[in-house]
């Protein structure tokens, strides 16, 4: 029997298209509802009190328009909102975790770096995996402040982009890193500036396809999975700017697909 309900995603703007792409990748024959809560961007800077009434208030929206499963496709919301979802609603909840146990498991200097917001840093999540996996390794952090925002402008190929990532990259270089974790799903966007920075030995790990390989796993359990969907449908709404999104979805989709400001 197909389930033909939508996917719900989530995340402070349009850095959980990231997410987005690899889960309409691997699920192709489901139907995608996406929020991006720009207007409130970012969410590093908030107290999980704010993050959580947001969080709440976006997951009641996705829950009217019928979605199956939520996708929370950000870390710092994963990080303080994930534990009161699911114990709110009877949904299935997907989550971020930033990827410091296959960098730490990988790392063959012993030393990887993690950018990621504060929020994803004091997190429960963050902190536990760290603990756990990362006992042996040096965890380089950096708080990437700017990036959210230089993604969510679409400013991600100007000279001042990469010379402010360069400066908040030299210390980690410098430190010998071998595996870089992108604790934000906004992080990815910026991949080629990275890339033209880091180190060529430098393993750069983005978790959205483990994300989205979670999303299959638990669909299929639960038997929520949609295998024959003629009409897929991909639906996107948006608290901020209706055309910087716009933008990236036209990179990102060959498809036709709907777009509405909230």
């Amino acid at each position: 029997m197909n389930n033909t309900r939508p996917v719900g995603v989530f995340d402070s703007g349009v850095g959980g298209l990231s997410v987005w792409k690899e889960i309409v990748k691997i699920l192709p024959n489901e139907s995608v509802i996406y929020y991006a809560d720009s207007a409130n961007c970012p969410y590093g800077s908030k107290t999980e009190k704010e993050i959580i009434k947001l969080a709440v208030e976006i997951v009641e929206f996705l829950i009217e328009k019928d979605c199956k499963i939520i996708v929370v496709a950000c870390n710092t919301a994963t990080a303080a909102a994930i534990d009161f979802l699911r114990k709110k609603f009877k949904i299935p909840f997907i989550g971020m975790e930033p990827a410091v146990k296959p960098a730490s498991l990988k790392s063959k200097t012993k030393s990887i770096g993690v950018l990621a917001t504060e929020g994803t840093f004091n997190g429960r999540l963050y902190q536990e995996t760290s603990e756990r996996f990362a006992k042996d390794v040096e965890v380089n952090i950096k708080v990437g402040d700017q990036l959210v925002d230089i993604v969510e402008n679409g400013i991600i190929y100007e000279k001042s982009t990469k010379d402010y990532i360069n400066q908040l990259i030299q210390p980690l270089i410098e430190n010998n890193i071998d595996h870089l974790v992108l604790g934000c799903t906004h992080y990815p966007f910026l991949m080629p500036v990275l890339k033209d920075i880091l180190p060529s030995n430098v393993v750069i790990l983005d978790p959205a396809t483990a994300v989205a390989r979670q999303t299959y796993n638990i669909l299929e359990h639960e038997n929520l999975m949609n295998n024959n969907a003629p009409n897929v449908k991909y639906e996107f709404y948006t608290t901020g700017n209706v055309e910087i999104l716009d933008k990236f979805l036209k990179r990102l989709i060959e498809k036709p697909y709907f777009l509405k400001q909230l």
